[in-house]
C-alpha cells in the first residue's frame, strides 16, 4: 500500500507560479511512476505530467502546460514536485498526485495508477 499526500495549492493570479508537493509513504519500493491529474468542477479528470520514478526517470507532460509546468523528484524524500509558471485561469482545478507500479496502461491513462492522494486545490483568478 502507498499513500499520497498532496500540498501548495492555492489562490494566485494569473502569470504567477505555484510549486505543488506529494510526499509518499508505504510500500513504495514497487511504484513506477508518479503522475498528476487535475479535475475541474463537472469534468474528467484530466492528465497532467508523470515521471519515472526509477533510473534517469523520463518525464510526460500534456500539451495544454508542456513548457509552463515542470515535474521533478526527491528520491531521497519520496516525494515528487510540480513547478507551475505562467498559470493560466483554465488552470484551475483540483490537483490529484498519483502512484502507478508497472502496467499495461499508458502513461496518461487513469487507470494505470492505483494510488492517489486526496487533492490540492488550484485556483487561478484574471
Amino acid at each position: 500500500q502507498v499513500q499520497l499526500v498532496e500540498s501548495g495549492g492555492g489562490l494566485v493570479q494569473a502569470g504567477d507560479s505555484l510549486r505543488l508537493s506529494c510526499a509518499a509513504s508505504g510500500r513504495t519500493a514497487s511504484t513506477y511512476a508518479m503522475g498528476w491529474f487535475r479535475q475541474a468542477p463537472g469534468k474528467d479528470r484530466e492528465f497532467v505530467s508523470a515521471i519515472v520514478t526509477w533510473s534517469v526517470g523520463s518525464t510526460y507532460y500534456a500539451d495544454s502546460v508542456k513548457g509552463r509546468f515542470t515535474i521533478s523528484r526527491d528520491n531521497a524524500k519520496n516525494t515528487v514536485y510540480l513547478q507551475m509558471n505562467s498559470l493560466k485561469p483554465d488552470d484551475t482545478a483540483v490537483y490529484y498526485c498519483a502512484a502507478r507500479a508497472l502496467t499495461t496502461q499508458t502513461m496518461s491513462d487513469h487507470r494505470g495508477y492505483g494510488y492517489w492522494g486526496q487533492g490540492t486545490q488550484v485556483t487561478v483568478s484574471s
